[in-house]
């Protein structure tokens, strides 16, 4: 009797082998990255749509001009809690944010996510540097003092909301939700305490958020396998409820902003309303809406941009 030989496997089979070991790598989806790129060019037009309209106007300095005179009102107090919040803001500050969400990448093993977080703190705040020392300029259309002189963006925002950015960015995919809850409040509450100790106009605050939105949504559309997540079915907990959180925050200060925006223009028209302490209340307003729904789209983009 002739003994018959069982052929062998072929590598590579259902039985086993090098290339059945080897499952094929995630790659990023191409409809998130697209959009996170449109809202990366959107946050840019924003910025130069909020130079355009409170710098280059009469009417638009004359309302930033009238809440940086109404932050004078209360300051004492307000001064007392704002101070402490713009005291952190540093350079020692910017390095321990960006070493922090880079080493989280690092830890999770996604170097081109560690790239990220270095590319999106590095860029925010080299570009508000670039745009206000030497791309935009303030014609002096005020009969004020230093009216020339351009403070938009706000620096202290950028490097607030950067950070803040950077972590959202490189944090594991269950704790961004309340990253960026934690971050859109942070991000306001600077940009508030720039306006309380008159550092800057809320025009100046808002642009910085928006430069750090492009800068956020930019590096997510340039997302590589490194910087996926494991893939898992289903929708995160969390993710929905921190966007309707933020999103509801945003509708609610950007109507009472628009509200006290309508009544300094009435007052710039020598109507009977308004005046320098509704501009600062709608400064205020405006920054927190601006602030918390860039971080709401942060998030979104993030999250979408980084599903296997």
């Amino acid at each position: 009797m002739t003994d018959r030989t069982l052929p062998l496997p072929a590598p590579g089979n259902a039985m086993g082998g090098p290339a059945a070991a080897r499952a094929p790598r995630p790659q990023p989806r191409l409809r998130p990255r697209i959009a996170a790129g449109v809202v990366a060019m959107l946050a840019l037009w924003g910025v130069w749509v909020t130079w355009d309209t409170f710098v280059r106007s009469t009417r638009g300095q004359h309302a930033d001009q009238l809440a940086l005179e109404g932050a004078a009102r209360g300051q004492g107090v307000l001064w007392e809690l704002a101070e402490p919040v713009l005291g952190v803001v540093s350079n020692s500050f910017v390095g321990l944010g960006l070493a922090t969400a880079v080493v989280l990448a690092l830890a999770r093993g996604r170097w081109w996510l560690a790239a990220q977080v270095a590319i999106l703190v590095a860029g925010s705040n080299l570009t508000t540097q670039v745009l206000k020392h030497v791309v935009l300029d303030r014609p002096a259309l005020l009969d004020v003092a230093r009216a020339d002189i351009n403070t938009l963006p706000s620096g202290h925002t950028t490097v607030a909301a950067s950070v803040a950015a950077g972590l959202l960015i490189a944090v594991p995919r269950r704790w961004r939700p309340v990253v960026a809850v934690a971050g859109g409040a942070y991000t306001a509450a600077t940009g508030a305490s720039t306006l309380i100790g008159q550092w800057h106009r809320p025009a100046d605050v808002v642009a910085a958020v928006l430069v750090v939105l492009a800068w956020g949504a930019g590096v997510c559309a340039l997302s590589s396998p490194s910087s996926l997540d494991q893939s898992r079915d289903g929708v995160e907990p969390g993710s929905s409820g921190a966007v309707g959180l933020l999103l509801l925050g945003t509708a609610a200060t950007g109507a009472l902003a628009l509200g006290a925006l309508g009544s300094v223009r009435g007052y710039s028209w020598g109507l009977p309303w308004g005046g320098d302490l509704t501009a600062y209340m709608g400064g205020m307003l405006g920054v927190v809406a601006v602030s918390l729904g860039s971080f709401a789209l942060l998030l979104l983009v993030r999250q979408s941009t980084a599903r296997p």
